[in-house]
C-alpha cells in the first residue's frame, strides 16, 4: 500500500457514493484519447510528443492538448518555469523562452486577487511549496488560505508534483523546518517566501521573493482568507545573521541575497519585539554589523520519498495508483490543466484543455482523473485552470515555443509558476 492509498483509504470507505458517482461521470469520456482520434501529433523533441484530439464529456465536447515526456531519455528532463521570483507573473510562453524550454504548461494556484482587503496588494504568489533546479523557493499557506475549487477530502496545500534527482516523477507533499537561533534560544519558523502566514506565527522572506509588499503576509487566518489583516505585526531585518533593522509593519522593496526578513503577526510579532528588545538592550547602540547573532535555517521536507526533488510544485491530488480520490466534483465543468505519472514515474502526461468557446465547459475534476488515467496514469495531479491553463510548445524548425490551446481569456494570463519541458537535443 502506497503512502497515498493509507492517506485516502478512509475518506474513500467515507465517501463511497460520491466515489462511483464520480466514476459515472468518468464513464463519459468513452472518446479518451483512442487512436484513431488523434487530430494532430508530432514530435517536439527527442522523447517529447504533443497531441491534440477531442473528448466526448458530460456537459458537451472538450479539446484536448496532451504532451508526453519520455524521461527514460537521458536527453530530456522537467524542470519549474518561473519569471524569478516568488512574487512576480509572466505568461507560459515568456517563462519557458526566457528558460530555454521546448515546452511546457502553467502550474499552481496563486494569490490573484485582493478584494477582501482594500489597499492591501495581490502578491501573484503561489499557494503551494516550490523547489527549482533543487533549490526550494517557498513554502505552502494555510489550507484556508488558498485559491481554486474545494480541496479534496485528505488534501492540503502541502501536496506537490515533482521529479526527484533520479529522474522520476512522484506525489508527495512538502512541509517546512525551519528555526530561527539566537543566543537566548530557538524561535519557531512556520512559514518561507508565501503570501499567508499561519495566524501567530513567524515566517522569513528572502531575495528569492522578489520587490512586493509583505503585508499580505499577516492578512486572513488560518481558515478565513477574507479575514482581516493583523493589527499587531512587526519585521526584523536579519543581514549576514545580525538584525540591522525593525518595523512595526511589513515593508517592501528588493531583498539582498545576504539578507533575510523576518515577519511575525499576533504572538509571532510579539516574539520579534522581544528578540529586538533582548539585542539592543544588551549591545546598546548598533555596531557597524548591526544587534545580536541571528541564524535562520529552513528547509522543505517531504513525507515520503527521501529523493531530494529537482523540481516540485503545488496543486492536488485526483488520481491515486490508478484510483480517482473520493469525493471528487463531478458536476463543475471548466477549463482544466492536469498532469500525470506513468510508468513508474518514467513518463509523464502534461494536459491543458482548450479554451476556444465551442470547448470552454471543460471537465469536471472526477473526468479529468478519469481522463489522465485513460492516458495511461497511474497518479495526477490537477493544477491551475480556466484562463490560466496554457500549453506551449516549439513547432518543428521554430526557435521558440508558441501557444498551442486557446486560453479562455482570449489571450494568455500571467501566472507565477509551470512545468517546463526542457532538451539537450
Amino acid at each position: 500500500m502506497t503512502r497515498h492509498q493509507k492517506r485516502f483509504g478512509t475518506a474513500r470507505a467515507a465517501l463511497a457514493l460520491l466515489t462511483a458517482l464520480s466514476a459515472t461521470a468518468g464513464a463519459a469520456l468513452v472518446g479518451a484519447a483512442p487512436a484513431g482520434a488523434v487530430q494532430r501529433a508530432t514530435e517536439i523533441a527527442p522523447g517529447v510528443r504533443y497531441e491534440e484530439f477531442d473528448i466526448a464529456a458530460l456537459k458537451g465536447p472538450a479539446h484536448a492538448h496532451v504532451l508526453t515526456v519520455d524521461l527514460r531519455n537521458p536527453r530530456v528532463r522537467l524542470d519549474l518555469l518561473h519569471p524569478g521570483a516568488v512574487a512576480a507573473r509572466a505568461t507560459v510562453s515568456q517563462q519557458a523562452t526566457a528558460q530555454g524550454a521546448v515546452a511546457g504548461v502553467n502550474g499552481d494556484f496563486f494569490n490573484i486577487s485582493e478584494t477582501q482587503h482594500p489597499g492591501v496588494q495581490a502578491t501573484g504568489a503561489t499557494v503551494g511549496p516550490a523547489i527549482a533546479s533543487g533549490r526550494a523557493l517557498k513554502a505552502a499557506v494555510p489550507d484556508g488560505q488558498r485559491f481554486g475549487p474545494a480541496l479534496p477530502p485528505g488534501t492540503s496545500t502541502e501536496d506537490v508534483f515533482g521529479v526527484g534527482v533520479d529522474r522520476r516523477a512522484r506525489l508527495d507533499d512538502l512541509s517546512l523546518a525551519g528555526s530561527i537561533r539566537t543566543a537566548k534560544g530557538r524561535l519557531p519558523l512556520r512559514g518561507l517566501n508565501q503570501y499567508a502566514l499561519p495566524v501567530g506565527s513567524i515566517g522569513a522572506f528572502t531575495a528569492k521573493w522578489g520587490n512586493v509588499s509583505r503585508v499580505r503576509a499577516t492578512c486572513g487566518t488560518d481558515t478565513d482568507r477574507a479575514a482581516p489583516c493583523s493589527t499587531d505585526t512587526y519585521e526584523v531585518t536579519v543581514r549576514k545573521g545580525r538584525i540591522v533593522s525593525t518595523a512595526e509593519t511589513p515593508g517592501s522593496g528588493p531583498i539582498a541575497p545576504d539578507t533575510t526578513v523576518l515577519v511575525g503577526r499576533e504572538a509571532g510579532a510579539q516574539k520579534l519585539r522581544k528578540l529586538a528588545a533582548g539585542e539592543r538592550s544588551e549591545m546598546g547602540a548598533p555596531p557597524a554589523g548591526g544587534w545580536g547573532r541571528v541564524k535562520v535555517r529552513h528547509r522543505l521536507v517531504a513525507s515520503a520519498s527521501r529523493i531530494p526533488y529537482r523540481f516540485a510544485l503545488g496543486g492536488y491530488p485526483v488520481l491515486d495508483d490508478g484510483r480517482p480520490l473520493p469525493g471528487l466534483d463531478a458536476r463543475t465543468g471548466a477549463v482544466r490543466t492536469a498532469v500525470g505519472i506513468a510508468d513508474q514515474g518514467r513518463r509523464v502526461m502534461l494536459l491543458a484543455l482548450d479554451g476556444a468557446p465551442q470547448y470552454r465547459t471543460g471537465l469536471t475534476i472526477a473526468e479529468v482523473a478519469s481522463f489522465m488515467r485513460k492516458l495511461g496514469s497511474v497518479d495526477a495531479f490537477s493544477l491551475d485552470g480556466g484562463g490560466s491553463s496554457t500549453l506551449v510548445a516549439r513547432e518543428p524548425g521554430e526557435a521558440t515555443v508558441s501557444v498551442q490551446n486557446h486560453p479562455s481569456d482570449g489571450r494568455e494570463r500571467t501566472v507565477p509558476n509551470g512545468i517546463g519541458v526542457f532538451s539537450t537535443r
